[in-house]
């Protein structure tokens, strides 16, 4: 592909219409989630400003998901997110939103270092052992992340596993990736996780986001998991729902 076909080869926002209407409505649902739990937002694991967590508890000692949020590494927030717990929570699992540095005021391998620092605040502060999981660009630091002590198993959704496309792509000026940071930063390029990692990503995503998960999964030797109807967006409600597909599958990779 050129330049320009690439470029809309990764653009999600684009390719679905009203995207910003839809995260206008993620951040109101988020708002009224995150009211509810006032006294744990923003627990700083970091010195950075973003270097904070939102902690959803369901209940005392129950499992812990800690949620990465997406955005290419260079956009949107943790508070955007915060709707996703709404499933995990009604299934006794409790929810950690992870917030982070972005790019260009960070370069991505101090992101993915920051991910880890967050894990071992949340193994020290709220649980030995963790679900991680997340989104687009979470999705790909979530696979970075399996390597972590404090991580369990994962849940990457819709992600990014090779950087090669972002590196000739419009999300490289923030991104500024090399090709040293492409080869070390690729889950794809990178040793098989030796944890359960489950890939999943929506039926009617991009055809770039579907290759990618798909190459993933089958380097790691597992059967990815395509949701039926979904596109980049709308695949989120099927965490957020106590019955959907992401919610269902986190519960099993928790042995709930």
């Amino acid at each position: 592909m050129d330049r320009a076909a690439l470029d809309a080869a990764y653009n999600n926002s684009a390719a679905v219409a009203g995207s910003g209407a839809i995260v206008e409505a993620w951040t109101r649902r988020s708002a009224e989630l995150r009211s509810r739990f006032a006294g744990t937002l923003d627990l700083r694991y970091g010195s950075e400003e973003r270097n904070r967590v939102d902690f959803f508890e369901a209940s005392p000692g129950a499992p812990v998901l800690a949620f990465i949020h997406g955005g290419y590494w260079q956009m949107r927030a943790k508070e955007n997110f915060a709707f996703v717990a709404e499933g995990p929570l009604a299934r006794g699992i409790s929810v950690a939103m992870i917030g982070y540095t972005l790019a260009p005021a960070k370069r991505l391998r101090a992101i993915v270092d920051e991910i880890a620092s967050a894990l071992s605040f949340l193994q020290q502060r709220f649980a030995s052992s963790l679900l991680i999981s997340g989104w687009s660009a979470g999705g790909h630091l979530t696979a970075m992340a399996m390597r972590h002590p404090a991580v369990r198993a994962g849940l990457a959704i819709s992600g990014i596993y090779d950087l090669e496309p972002m590196k000739l792509s419009y999300i490289n000026e923030k991104l500024r990736l090399d090709d040293d940071e492409v080869q070390a930063l690729s889950p794809l390029r990178l040793a098989k996780p030796a944890k359960s990692l489950a890939i999943a990503y929506g039926a009617r995503e991009l055809s770039e986001l579907q290759r990618q998960s798909e190459a993933y999964a089958a380097a790691i030797a597992t059967q990815p998991h395509a949701l039926a109807g979904h596109d980049h967006f709308s695949i989120l409600e099927e965490l957020a729902s106590p019955e959907g597909e992401l919610t269902l599958l986190a519960r099993t990779l928790l042995g709930k």
